[in-house]
């Protein structure tokens, strides 16, 4: 029988420290609940929105699977690898820390804001040499269907992170159906719901949801109303 976990917008950890305003979907900084610090692999989930002309400053990670998807403005990106890059809504952005990098994000606009998931997954390679990506995705290769934009593989669609993961992104009209298959029997999925109204089996989810299911091969994904929603189907075990 399937196990599940859900994850409703208002119960995630809530941090405005002015500059930025962070929505945590897991236990982050100084938010921190015992029962919701990760979802298998899936280690941090945060909902970021940063002000015009701010960001983060040069800081460390090591040996962490970090991906970053923007949602609206211009994220300006520096690392220790020499990287220079900005990466907008329709980018997806991937770092393999491994034996350790430095890297900052600054909001490019000083007028708008930056939106931008932040999500980290643990990787199943420690110290491997730091590495960077970042494509472009088609955002019609989402409407009404499903849109892999990350694997296990370097020559699969998407990007691909030191992890037996799948992230896929769609977008559908209301109505629209689907069904999604795991690709490992020991994998479970989140589904993160960016906005509208979906169903994913029989759970109603609303705009920002979280839902976790396990045990299980397959669901169905269905919208309500127009939705926008992310899918990361990951190992349940470290």
């Amino acid at each position: 029988m399937a196990n599940s976990i859900l994850h409703k917008a208002n119960t995630r950890g809530d941090a405005n420290h002015g500059w930025l305003h962070s929505k945590h979907s897991f236990s982050f900084a100084n938010y921190y609940n015992p029962e919701r610090m990760h979802f298998g692999v899936l280690r941090v989930l945060n909902d970021d929105i940063v002000a015009g002309g701010q960001g983060f400053g040069l800081h460390p990670h090591d040996n962490m699977e970090i991906i970053s998807i923007p949602l609206q403005g211009d994220l300006e990106h520096k690392d220790s690898m020499n990287n220079i890059t900005v990466i907008r809504n329709g980018d997806i952005q991937v770092m393999s820390a491994g034996t350790g990098i430095y890297h900052s994000e600054y909001n490019k606009n000083k007028e708008d804001e930056v939106r931008f998931l932040q999500i980290w997954v643990f990787p199943n390679k420690k110290n491997v040499m730091p590495r960077y990506d970042q494509i472009t995705l088609k955002t019609e290769d989402r409407h009404n269907k499903l849109c892999q934009v990350l694997s296990p593989y370097p020559n699969d669609e998407g990007v691909w992170i030191y992890q037996n993961a799948w992230f896929h992104l769609g977008n559908f009209d209301a109505d629209v159906s689907t069904e999604y298959h795991f690709k490992s029997k020991d994998n479970g999925l989140y589904v993160f719901n960016l906005h509208g109204d979906m169903m994913v089996n029989e759970q109603r989810l609303s705009s920002r949801d979280g839902y976790g299911i396990w045990d299980i091969s397959s669901v169905t994904i269905t919208a309500n109303s127009q939705a926008e929603f992310l899918l990361m189907e990951v190992p349940m075990t470290l």
